[in-house]
């Protein structure tokens, strides 16, 4: 289909026998290269005559040659780019790709021409100069992989985790770069397989990092991190990396007590509402509600408490979460700090008994 279908004709180099289509349904190019002149000039008049309404009986049309193979070019899926001289500036990147990589060019941010690349499937940015992603990267909805190591990244955006991203993105390199935190968005992410966050300023991991049921390789070491967050304990990875972060020492008998006795009403209904699974959103309840209550700690006894708990951290060996476990020091251990929440006084006296009776 021709008629009102065409979006623009590439006609700077038609001289030299090339050309290019861009038609609006199916959104492809059409490349012609190595063509006649004259040829490829009656045909592009051809279609425009097409394009506007003209009957095919007064197109310029001259009769049909099979190609050869050797004259077709197949739609090109792949593109390496390694130094800033390769990179183009004035061609635009083949709307067939699926994997891009463009390293080592001194990008200071993410090419527009690259966003409308809708078939990518991989992407590799590393090694460049990119200080923040724009929201747009969400609409590469058939993104699997996302390399963007080695560059000055100091936060990845909550909106990207909010976007098509979600189901598609299963690899995600965001190593050596300046992020001091994930959003708490970051979780929806639920298709990550691999996740890296190696060598970054990392103060701590999502605190409902344990949904992201499907990851299995992650790595974050030579970063800051204190202790784990307790949504940890839900991982189940394959190989798992934190060497060489500050962890602290666990002391389950210093407790950080943040009760609130009586309970606030706040905390009641927001414990009520978690502990019950009532439905909830930003059309019944204030956004920053909203917020709270998904970021809502788990006791050991499985209640839910918001801003009123009592909180610790015990120490966890690593192979309860992963099968391959990278030291977490020198002195060849495997155990982490974790957090630990406790909902009343009740609840974390039960625990100091045991914990006391076993050691």
């Amino acid at each position: 289909q021709v008629q009102q279908n065409v979006e623009r004709l590439f006609t700077r180099f038609v001289e030299e026998g090339k050309a290019t289509v861009r038609l609006r349904e199916p959104a492809v190019d059409l490349c012609l290269s190595k063509a006649n002149v004259v040829n490829l000039k009656t045909f592009l008049s051809a279609v425009r005559l097409a394009h506007q309404g003209n009957d095919t009986g007064v197109l310029p049309l001259s009769p049909l040659v099979p190609a050869k193979n050797s004259d077709v070019e197949k739609p090109k899926t792949k593109m390496i780019i390694t130094s800033r001289r390769d990179y183009p500036l004035t061609k635009s990147f083949p709307f067939s790709l699926e994997h891009l990589q463009t390293s080592y060019c001194k990008l200071a941010r993410i090419d527009s021409r690259v966003l409308c690349l809708k078939k990518l499937r991989k992407l590799d940015l590393s090694h460049n100069h990119i200080k923040q992603l724009p929201a747009t990267l969400g609409d590469l909805v058939c993104l699997q992989e996302l390399d963007l190591h080695d560059n000055h990244l100091e936060a990845f955006s909550g909106a990207l985790c909010s976007s098509g991203l979600q189901k598609s993105l299963q690899l995600l390199d965001l190593s050596q770069n300046q992020i001091q935190a994930l959003p708490l968005e970051f979780c929806q992410l639920r298709g990550l397989v691999q996740l890296r966050l190696d060598d970054n300023a990392l103060l701590r991991l999502p605190c409902r990092i344990g949904q992201l049921s499907r990851l299995r390789c992650l790595s974050a070491a030579r970063n800051k991190l204190p202790f784990l967050p307790s949504d940890f304990r839900n991982l189940s990875l394959d190989n798992l990396d934190l060497f060489g972060n500050p962890f602290e020492q666990p002391n389950p008998l210093v407790p950080n007590i943040q009760l609130k006795i009586p309970l606030t009403l706040l905390e009641c209904a927001a414990r009520a509402t978690v502990n019950h699974r009532i439905p909830y959103g930003c059309q019944l309840l204030p956004s920053h509600l909203c917020r709270d209550l998904e970021v809502a700690k788990t006791c050991r006894c499985g209640s839910a408490c918001l801003s009123s708990f009592i909180q610790i951290t015990v120490t966890m060996n690593l192979h309860h979460v992963a099968h391959t476990v990278v030291l977490v020091d020198n002195m060849g251990g495997t155990d982490a700090p974790v957090l630990c929440y406790f909902c009343s006084l009740h609840c974390y006296s039960q625990f100091l008994d045991r914990h006391l009776q076993s050691n």
